[in-house]
């Protein structure tokens, strides 16, 4: 990343890093610049450089007009592979059976549900990090995003029931606790966000109370 004249100029590498897309694909955005409106490079020192702001803006407009000529089949969530996993944003798409710019899309406005993740401190802007429990949680709750069918058999199952069995003990534990203090101290012994152990937890009381 450069700074000319106060705007960011980025590298093409660092154009994948922001959009998800890979090398290919925007090199061939690149070279259909002539129809497509993709905005001109800087050349410096023989790499070439984008202007950062405009692109973004002229990435998300030709992105929206895609989807618009030819609309994506409805996703399906990925529910395979260790739930406590943390994942970068590409990942996170591929999660959630979406195109990589949707995760930049909620992370500049979250939907309802959209966990905050781990915040990465890189140079020039952030990175959040994400499990796949997480993930799942948020399609759980937004059955639009076209999850198909409930959570995977056999070990996630396990470890969804060995999870509320944790909350079951802690609630017997601490009676008169709030549920948020629970969940707080389930989430640093055992990892995950506090919003996720709040659900086990509130779902092991309610049925304490069957």
């Amino acid at each position: 990343m450069k700074t000319i004249d106060g705007n960011q100029w980025a590298t093409r590498e660092e154009l994948v890093e922001r959009s998800g897309y890979s090398r290919d694909t925007l090199w061939k955005l690149w070279s259909a610049r002539e129809t497509n409106g993709h905005p001109d490079a800087l050349t410096v020192d023989g790499a070439l450089y984008w202007e950062l702001d405009g692109w973004i803006a002229w990435f998300d407009k030709h992105r929206q007009e895609e989807e618009a000529k030819a609309p994506r089949p409805e996703p399906t969530v990925d529910r395979t592979g260790d739930p406590d996993e943390e994942l970068p944003p590409a990942a996170q798409a591929r999660v959630l059976g979406v195109d990589p710019s949707r995760i930049t899309q909620y992370d500049k406005k979250p939907p309802p549900g959209w966990p905050e993740g781990r915040v990465e401190q890189l140079t020039t802007r952030v990175r959040r990090w994400r499990t796949r429990q997480q993930l799942w949680d948020f399609a759980d709750a937004n059955p639009g995003l076209g999850s198909r069918g409930g959570r995977p058999s056999g070990g996630n199952k396990q470890q969804a029931a060995a999870r509320l069995q944790r909350a079951a003990e802690a609630l017997a534990a601490n009676p008169e606790r709030t549920a948020g203090d629970i969940a707080a101290e389930l989430a640093r012994e055992h990892g995950q966000s506090i919003d996720t152990w709040k659900k086990i937890v509130t779902e092991a009381r309610k049925k304490a109370q069957q």
